[in-house]
């Protein structure tokens, strides 16, 4: 995984929806983080400082892993940034044919009643 700053971070994130375009996925997740462990966390709540969150977001198409760290300062710049993102590549999402479970089911219950032999 690669910690990149912000704007690299969306110039590699763009890349890898232009990489995706035909086939493939992109996921990002989003997660609170203070970039600490647990240790050096303890310490500071002990000593009464306050522990300033950060979100932390990961990006990867399954062959290369991403991702940044976005504080509160630079939060709506990245939400604006990711969105713009977002929308110049809606044209890439596929629509997935949904299996109608009703259907399904009713199917397989009339194929299960039609093939049992009745009791005398």
């Amino acid at each position: 995984m690669v910690l990149l700053q912000l704007d690299p971070f969306l110039n590699e994130l763009t890349s890898m929806f232009e990489k995706s375009k035909e086939k493939g996925s992109v996921w990002v997740t989003l997660k609170r983080s203070s970039l600490k462990s647990k240790l050096q966390k303890r310490k500071l709540s002990s000593s009464g400082e306050s522990i300033e969150y950060r979100c932390l977001i990961r990006a990867t198409d399954a062959k290369k892993t991403i991702s940044t760290s976005v504080g509160a300062k630079d939060h709506q710049r990245f939400q604006a940034s990711y969105a713009t993102i977002l929308k110049a590549h809606m044209t890439a999402l596929k629509k997935r044919e949904r299996k109608d479970r009703k259907k399904s089911t009713e199917a397989k219950k009339k194929e299960t009643s039609t093939s049992k032999p009745k009791k005398l």
